[in-house]
């Protein structure tokens, strides 16, 4: 006799809130700080351990977008802001390049850094837990299908520890940087042709830099390019950021696909190796490596340019160069178009212009994709073109995005509505009361 087989599938844990971020980068932690505060129970879920994103996943230290090239004062306010206020960085009532350490400056490029990247995950978690009664954070869970029911985003299922479990949130915000979510609930999405490439940082110690190392660091790359031991590079950008004997190094590029896990897995492990020889070729061939080690590279490698959503309105660069004013706009983007492309760059590590925009608005309805009713998307993953995205993707302008998202998943949750059908309007004065949203001349 042939017994069948039966299997018991125990029924799928659930968890209930008002707001879900899923993912807590840059975008992901000022959402889920941002709906916290503005009254909403909040369920931050992140797949590494800590929160921060590229700043900690990857190593990048910069507040890219902060700052107004041209005329140094800062666009961005609100928790970007506040970050570094907590940090010790920018003292209260900072308004320009000026008020901040110089020696944490980058004129160049209009930007500055953070001197610890350990101290940026033990702030977000304190935040986080300061928040406690209406945030609540998952780490080391990773959002890996949705259910759609009726236009809404149902639930949103995750993985972790616990196993597989049903997150049933009344709005949603997508901070994947992937527009993950989004994705898997049919929203219309778009993609960079080609998409620009990925970057493994590094770290390497014990470096005493002399007048010619910058200069045989990039010699002895193109020669390691050109017999075939290092596939592909940029710069090399050897900057000096958390030390003056440590050398953090922009220098790996890896064309990839990172919504596609086999080519992320393979861009992973090659970045890895690409740093390893970078370092050694530097180490015994460059004057100030000579008794240098190799410290670390990132947890991750950093994913500029993935898949964007078609929300409500696209930032385009017509937007940029006409600096197109919104009344909906609830952050403002500074950033040149920083675009990086799939080979061997010298020096310049971008391509084109590198235009840089005046302060330009973005509207709410650019977190707002089509379809879903109650799902947001913040972050690098928001609608722009891939020219706009260039500018708008970086780390500054990612926390406004968020905590606009964040807002308006609290004011929906407050008027009964929906953050897809919200007026973005509402969103940017509730943001003005709080410090944040739109630079302002004022």
């Amino acid at each position: 006799m042939t017994w069948g087989m039966f299997v018991m599938i125990a029924p799928m844990k659930t968890i209930q809130t008002d707001v879900l971020v899923c993912g807590g980068g840059c975008a992901g932690i000022a959402a889920a700080l941002s709906s916290a505060r503005n009254g909403a129970q909040t369920l931050l879920i992140e797949r590494a351990g800590f929160s921060g994103g590229i700043i900690t996943t990857v190593g990048l230290p910069y507040f890219d977008g902060l700052i107004d090239k041209p005329s140094g004062r800062f666009v961005v306010k609100g928790i970007a802001l506040e970050l570094l206020q907590r940090l010790g960085i920018a003292k209260p009532g900072a308004k320009s390049i000026d008020d901040l350490p110089p020696e944490l400056v980058t004129k160049y490029w209009g930007s500055m850094w953070i001197p610890n990247v350990e101290h940026f995950k033990v702030l977000t978690d304190e935040l986080i837990l300061q928040h406690s009664e209406k945030l609540k954070v998952l780490y080391h869970s990773v959002a890996c299908d949705v259910e759609v029911k009726e236009g809404r985003v149902a639930a949103v299922i995750i993985a972790n520890k616990d196993g597989l479990t049903r997150v049933e949130a009344k709005q949603v915000i997508d901070c994947t940087g992937d527009g993950d979510i989004a994705h898997w609930a049919d929203c219309p999405t778009i993609s960079s042709k080609p998409l620009m490439p990925l970057t493994l940082h590094f770290r390497i110690g014990n470096v005493v830099p002399v007048k010619e190392t910058k200069d045989a660091a990039k010699k002895v790359l193109i020669e390691a390019h050109k017999e075939g031991r290092l596939v592909n590079f940029y710069g090399p950008g050897l900057i000096f950021a958390f030390a003056k004997d440590e050398c953090y190094v922009h220098a790996t590029r890896v064309p990839a696909d990172a919504t596609n896990a086999a080519d992320f897995t393979r861009a992973e492990i090659q970045g890895r190796k690409d740093a390893w020889t970078i370092f050694n070729e530097w180490k015994a061939k460059v004057p100030g490596f000579e008794n240098s080690y190799y410290i670390m590279s990132g947890p991750y490698i950093g994913v500029r340019d993935t898949r964007r959503i078609v929300g409500l309105n696209v930032l385009t660069l017509e937007d940029l160069r006409k600096t197109t004013r919104h009344d909906d706009a609830v952050a403002t983007g500074c950033w040149f178009l920083d675009i990086h492309p799939p080979e061997v760059s010298v020096d310049k590590p971008f391509t084109g212009s590198g235009f840089q925009p005046k302060p330009y608005d973005i509207s709410y309805r650019t977190l707002v994709p089509q379809k879903v009713s109650n799902l947001l998307v913040a972050g690098r993953c928001h609608s722009a073109s891939s020219e706009a995205s260039a500018s708008s993707r970086v780390t500054a302008t990612a926390m406004a995005l968020g905590e606009a998202a964040g807002c308006a998943a609290a004011l929906a949750m407050k008027s009964k509505n929906e953050v897809g059908t919200l007026d973005g309007v509402k969103v940017r004065e509730t943001l003005a009361k709080q410090n944040a949203g739109p630079f302002s001349e004022a």
